[in-house]
């Protein structure tokens, strides 16, 4: 298991692929993503790495956060996550993880805050119908209505669904596809929306429930492993990285079609005939019963005695 990385949610654009097709994307950035500290089994208990992001003035950090990242030599970050990691994926403190750390077709999990809608109702919070905007029901048709029983109980329920602060909450969407990285700029282009507003602070992480590509680096994707030449900019194409295009399947050719609508049709045809056999044959079954019933003879009602 490696680390994850801080990113800053850019906002959201589009990418196409070769044939056309357009890909909603969301843009994260890796600002200065560092180690500040490391957390080790013989002296803490457990294998953790602490990542730092973001720039932070020293006069708005505590004295003792600037004496931690001043033992990290390192600037003060905006913002601080420690990660789980396996003993051998333990990074040295002061290392740089770009945006290589992931690759294009891998599955990553994204946590973060959930955009703040304040203090919503019970239509616009939980979707409900809302009471009949007619006469009688004055300006309270975007009530929720009733929300307790009679005297027994005598209380309303926890966890009762009424209006109430919405949103601000942590949240993780799991299994995004990454279809493109920019190393020179540190960006990471994600297909699909992430919580969060722009500006905002997230965790990305290997997917759980999906197996990390062999082309992933491993323990991390860092800046000192890397040539001069991936530090480069260049200019994006928009295009879709080849590794996360996902082809249609192709349509079948107009034989292909003819052959079909063929064979259904002859399976129409031999339905039409089984049912019109199985008919005659219940008619035929039915003359001959009537027949037999019309040959037996009359008895007779009465008998001597």
């Amino acid at each position: 298991m490696r680390t994850g990385v801080i990113a800053k949610k850019m906002g959201m654009t589009r990418l196409f692929q070769a044939d056309g097709r357009h890909v909603p994307v969301t843009v994260l950035q890796l600002e200065d993503v560092q180690v500040v500290g490391r957390r080790e089994q013989d002296r803490d208990g457990y294998t953790a790495v602490q990542l730092g992001a973001g720039k932070a003035k020293a006069k708005n950090v505590a004295k003792p956060q600037r004496v931690a990242f001043g033992k990290a030599e390192v600037e003060p970050k905006a913002r601080v996550v420690e990660f789980r990691v396996a003993e051998d994926a333990l990074l040295d403190v002061g290392a740089t993880i770009t945006a290589d750390h992931f690759v294009a077709g891998q599955m990553v999990d994204i946590s973060g805050v959930t955009q703040g809608k304040g203090f919503a109702g019970a239509m616009k919070r939980w979707g409900f119908g809302g009471l009949r905007a007619t006469h009688g029901v004055s300006v309270s048709h975007r009530s929720h209505g009733s929300t307790g029983n009679r005297q027994d109980p005598g209380r309303v329920f926890k966890n009762k669904k009424m209006a109430g602060h919405m949103g601000a909450r942590n949240r993780t969407q799991q299994n995004l596809e990454v279809v493109l990285t920019d190393i020179p700029r540190g960006l990471i282009f994600v297909k699909g929306s992430v919580p969060g507003h722009k500006g905002g602070w997230l965790i990305v992480k290997d997917a759980i429930k999906v197996a990390r590509p062999d082309e992933a680096p491993y323990p991390a994707g860092l800046k000192e492993l890397l040539k001069k030449a991936d530090l480069e900019e260049q200019p994006i194409g928009g295009l879709v990285d080849e590794a996360a295009v996902h082809e249609i399947p192709a349509l079948p050719s107009d034989e292909e079609v003819k052959a079909i609508a063929a064979e259904q049709e002859a399976g129409a045809l031999e339905a039409e005939a089984a049912a019109a056999e199985a008919e005659a044959q219940a008619e035929a079954t039915e003359t001959n019963d009537s027949e037999a019933e019309g040959d037996k003879p009359e008895a007779d009602e009465s008998k001597e005695g």
